[in-house]
């Protein structure tokens, strides 16, 4: 298998890959998966996807066959797994766990110390993979999708849980430092009341230090002291 980044001659096939992936992995409708695939992947909104992320594009025998998108959220902290698509017709060969492997290694030599994944929860492959991986479910988001309701899994690398206590209101919580959402300015983190993750508290924002940011119903989080805003760039998930 080789791999290779994605360039803005890639898009229809990145966009086929996606499209047939999402058939195959989720209960969404037809419309639903044409309208989510035009956004991200129409012409204009690739070339802005390969500004901000890096897309790796697996071939095998010169065929594209799979694709990761992630970011680099800071240097020296988290990156972001947001997709990782196998065409369906190359499933069960181990391209899937090649590729994230090497989308791992992309991200560790751009400074990224931990890993994140999302998926959605009706994706089960998807959950079992990063499962497989030694990855823990720290949290789940409720989104909104062509007008229904789904919930998002969010993992993180089990070996990564770093927290930090603060004191608020005569309250200790506990924030997550390396458990990271892109901000306008800097990154917010989440917080919880207790290590174990078991109740969620709110948010941490990096740039001032304030806590208590709430997330909105469409994932919009505003810090009320500075500013910083942490404004959603797709419903999704990392599939697989």
């Amino acid at each position: 298998m080789e791999v290779r980044e994605a360039t803005v001659d890639d898009r229809e096939t990145v966009a086929e890959i996606a499209k047939r992936s999402l058939e195959s992995s989720y209960s969404l409708t037809p419309s639903t998966i044409e309208s989510a695939v035009s956004e991200w992947y129409g012409e204009g909104n690739f070339e802005e996807t390969l500004e901000d992320a890096t897309v790796l594009l697996a071939e095998e025998d010169g065929e594209p066959v799979a694709f990761s998108e992630s970011i680099v959220v800071t240097e020296g902290g988290q990156g972001d797994l947001h997709w990782l698509h196998v065409h369906p017709d190359y499933r069960g060969g181990g391209i899937g766990a090649e590729l994230f492997e090497r989308t791992r290694d992309r991200l560790s030599e751009a400074g990224v110390a931990y890993l994140r994944g999302r998926v959605l929860a009706d994706n089960r492959a998807g959950t079992e993979f990063y499962e497989e991986y030694g990855f823990e479910k720290v949290d789940e988001e409720e989104l909104e999708i062509d007008g229904d309701r789904h919930f998002e899994h969010i993992y993180l690398d089990a070996e990564s849980k770093q927290f930090r206590s603060v004191v608020t209101d005569g309250e200790v919580v506990y924030v997550d430092t390396v458990d990271e959402e892109v901000g306008s300015e800097a990154p917010f983190t989440n917080v919880y009341t207790n290590p174990d993750r078991e109740s969620h508290y709110g948010y941490y924002c990096t740039n001032c230090g304030s806590l208590a940011n709430a997330m909105d119903t469409m994932g919009r989080i505003k810090c009320n002291n500075c500013g910083n805003t942490r404004k959603p760039t797709r419903w999704d998930a990392s599939y697989m």
